[in-house]
């Protein structure tokens, strides 16, 4: 930062906020998951529903409370009119026009507390029922919706605003803002002064009659949000800042490079970084893509106890995995300074972790193309420890051998940017340490810009090999009798290639001349120390694992799926054929082995549209395990499962050889950790892998990285 910038940031920050912000994102990101919980409220009959409660039972009786307080503990707002009026008071003009010309005065939400805080509703509900005592005061949710005469409220006067249309434009904005690690205060407190600042660019405009489409991040527009649903302060913060309430215009969402959404992106983020001298890109806070496809089948509720029930100690014990926390981050080159005088041809910068994880394995390459306009961008995930390497290499046309030459490197400890006095990122000039060929005045130095999220639990990564051999050929046809009998093992490894447990199928022994089983088929589990155990016995039709914990079978389902497995128990499991919910992979072409993948989803109270917990791709035998407690039944069931396909004529296991050969593909990650991102103030170029998976992206090519569609333009949108 200059002199002028610091200045200018320092300048932004003074804006006054009546709100705590930081609290008021935790309690939006607690609704908006309730609501997510709840999916019937954005669309259909419920939502219709909702809104008509909103307007002439909510509003009246918010209205009557803002007169005279008739209850001595704040009121309680249900759930769907709490969606509805959260919606409503996201167009802050429309909201207030509409309080005063209703009401007479702003409708505030000081004394109203939200559903989901656990608040006792009983003296509201109490009120409620007294005003409208043919009305409940909780909506059913379930979707079964008896029939309301609106023609005795239908004279009443009510907003003109088209709250329909402002759900279905709120609705996709949960996912972008669902990651764990945006919860975190540091974040958030970072996101309270981008904010600032961003107000700050749009006063500027105003100050120099600059019409310009102003265009936030998610992290900037979640605490834009929150400070309009506090009406009262919105307003008078607003005035104080501008002279008058500042529109949020959430209308445009076509991010097709040089649309309106996308040139105000651009335009934003090149002013912020003119005026404040910091990156307006941050990571967790960049565009993720298009929703995940629902499922096509609904398994919930269910008749399965909500009493959740963990494996017991004796099974806990059996896998105990060392927990392991990843972040995600971002890196962009600002500038490089001190290259040689004789110095002609093209810099890349080669970027990898000093001591590889199983996130950073691999190395990233960004062209640096200093008088281009292009913004060159990094985005990965990897463990919050250890140091990333970077190496300044140049290529020339006069270099015969097309080797590139290393001018220099240099190491950035990833321990430090979480360091809280960083607030999660930090911009600096490095100086390179010169390779010995290297002479000059003075050490070349690259600025480098870097933002991390808060580090979160990363995923358990294994892998099954078989403990033996087999021919190429035998892979795809059904092995020899021989050897389907022979008490084999397999081995399950972890990503460091230290073995985790090993597993075997036996098959029931029968009576000599007889057709009839002497015992069940099992799935035995064999520890480091010689232990073993029965994971899993076939019983009926079905699988009992873990001592009866829970049962595993084959269900028909009448669906776009072709069928899925469930596992019934304390909780509620079904895998799906292909990479669902979380691990869908979008507008990827070269992605022609979903086949091959099968994603373990459950279904909770907290999740009742399910929520993706493990991958498995049986071909290669890698599975990813999101959730500690799914460990041991999910190499269970993995295995299980290979037996299944087995049958069917298709080996799904490698030799401990060919897992050495899996590529990312085959272990189900996609090219988003490898991405080398390169924006243009015009638009977006790609190199390196497929662009539609990094956590900024969406679709190829069309990966936008603003919030959302939410803007601000200073011209024609500000009122």
């Amino acid at each position: 930062m200059e002199q002028h910038q610091e200045l200018e940031w320092a300048e932004a920050q003074k804006i006054a906020i009546s709100e705590d912000l930081v609290a008021a994102a935790k309690q939006q990101l607690q609704f908006l998951a309730a609501v997510d919980r709840n999916r019937l409220l954005y669309d259909g009959p419920t939502l219709d529903r909702a809104i008509y409660r909103y307007k002439f039972f909510w509003l009246p009786l918010l209205g009557k409370h803002a007169e005279c307080q008739f209850v001595e503990s704040p009121l309680v707002v249900p759930l769907d009119c709490e969606w509805i009026w959260h919606c409503h008071r996201l167009n802050p003009v429309c909201y207030l026009t509409d309080c005063k010309e209703l009401y007479g005065r702003i409708l505030d939400n000081r004394n109203v507390v939200s559903s989901v805080n656990g608040t006792s509703k009983k003296e509201t509900e109490e009120i409620w029922n007294m005003m409208y005592p043919n009305e409940p005061y909780e909506l059913d949710l379930s979707g079964h919706l008896e029939t309301v005469a609106e023609n005795k409220v239908g004279a009443l006067e009510s907003t003109k605003y088209d709250l329909v249309s402002a759900v279905k434009r709120q609705t996709p904005f949960y996912y972008q803002v669902s990651k764990p690690s945006i919860n975190d205060d540091l974040f958030l407190e970072g996101a309270v002064a981008r904010y600032k600042g961003f107000l700050h660019l749009i006063k500027r405009n105003r100050e120099r009659k600059i019409k310009r489409f102003c265009v936030p991040t998610y992290d900037i527009d979640l605490i834009w949000h929150s400070h309009q649903l506090h009406p009262i302060s919105y307003y008078k913060d607003l005035v104080a800042i501008f002279g008058k309430v500042l529109q949020h215009n959430d209308m445009d969402s076509d991010r097709t490079e040089g649309k309106k959404l996308d040139v105000g992106f651009c335009e934003t983020t090149k002013q912020w970084e003119e005026t404040f001298g910091s990156r307006y890109w941050r990571a967790g806070a960049m565009y993720k893509g298009s929703t995940p496809s629902p499922l096509t089948i609904n398994l919930w509720p269910t008749n399965t106890a909500s009493k959740k029930v963990v494996p017991s100690i004796e099974y806990q014990k059996i896998i105990q995995l060392p927990k392991k926390m990843l972040m995600e981050v971002l890196l962009e080159i600002v500038g490089v300074k001190n290259l040689p005088a004789e110095h002609t041809g093209s810099l890349v910068l080669s970027l990898s972790k000093k001591q590889p994880d199983i996130l950073s394995n691999t190395r990233r390459r960004l062209s640096i193309l200093c008088e281009s306009g292009k913004k060159q961008v990094a985005d990965f995930q990897c463990e919050p420890t250890g140091e990333l390497l970077l190496e300044l290499m140049s290529y020339s046309p006069s270099n015969l051998s097309g080797f590139p030459k290393i001018l220099g490197t240099t190491l950035i400890s990833l321990e430090n940017l979480l360091n809280p006095v960083f607030k999660l990122s930090v911009e600096n000039w490095f100086e390179l340490e010169p390779a010995s060929e290297v002479v000059g005045p003075e050490p070349i130095s690259l600025r480098i810009a870097l933002s991390c999220t808060a580090p979160v639990p990363a995923p358990y990564v294994m892998h099954m090999v078989w403990a033996h051999r087999f021919s190429k050929s035998s892979l795809f046809f059904p092995l020899p009798e021989r050897v389907r009998h022979a008490k084999s093992w397999t081995s399950v490894v972890d990503e460091t290639g230290n073995q985790v447990i090993s597993i075997q199928m036996r098959d029931p022994k029968r009576s000599e001349g007889r057709n009839t089983c002497t015992s069940k088929k099992e799935v035995i589990g064999m520890t480091e120390s010689g232990e073993t155990l029965v994971l899993a016995e076939f019983v009926g039709e079905g699988w009992s694992l873990m001592a009866s914990q829970c049962f595993f079978q084959l269900q028909k389902k009448v669906s776009e799926e072709d069928h899925i497995f469930e596992l019934t128990g304390a909780r509620k499991v079904a895998i799906f054929h292909g990479r669902k919910l979380g691990y869908e992979i979008k507008n990827c072409e070269r992605h022609k082995n979903e086949q091959d993948f099968m994603t373990v989803i459950e279904f909770s109270t907290e999740n009742p549209y399910g929520k993706a917990i493990a991958l498995l791709n049986l071909k290669s035998g890698f599975l990813k395990v999101d959730e500690q407690w799914f460990v041991l039944p999910g190499i269970t069931l993995a295995f299980i499962l290979t037996d299944i396909l087995k049958k069917e004529g298709f080996n799904c296991l490698t030799t401990k050889e060919e897992n050495s050969r899996v590529t990312d593909e085959d272990c189900g990650v996609c090219g988003h950790e490898n991405e080398v991102k390169s924006h243009c103030f015009n638009g977006w170029t790609e190199s390196g892998a497929c662009s539609a998976c990094g956590s900024c992206g969406g679709g190829c090519g069309a990966c936008r990285s603003c919030g959302g569609g939410c803007n601000s333009d200073d011209g024609s949108h500000n009122h």
